[in-house]
C-alpha cells in the first residue's frame, strides 16, 4: 500500500519561512520532499507503511513547533 500526504505551513514572512525551511531541511532529507514557496513550505510525504507515514508526520510537526517557538522568542 502506498500512502501519500501533503502538509503546508504558512508564515508571516518569507524570511520566517526560509529560517524554518533551512532548519528542518537537514533532518528531512531522504524522508520527504519539501519546497519553499514565498512564505509557505510544502511538504510531500510518501510511505509504504502507515506507521512510518504517521511517525514522519509527527516528527515534522513536532520539529516545526520547536523552530516556530524559537522564532517567536528571538523576535521579542
Amino acid at each position: 500500500m502506498k500512502i501519500t500526504g501533503e502538509i503546508t505551513f504558512t508564515y508571516e514572512s518569507e524570511d520566517d519561512a526560509k529560517v524554518v525551511y533551512d532548519s528542518l531541511e537537514v533532518d528531512n532529507e531522504n524522508y520527504l520532499k519539501s519546497q519553499l514557496d514565498n512564505n509557505k513550505i510544502n511538504y510531500n510525504i510518501n510511505s509504504e507503511k502507515l506507521g512510518s507515514f504517521l511517525a514522519t508526520v509527527d516528527d515534522l510537526i513536532a520539529s516545526e513547533i520547536v523552530v516556530e517557538k524559537i522564532l517567536d522568542k528571538t523576535k521579542r
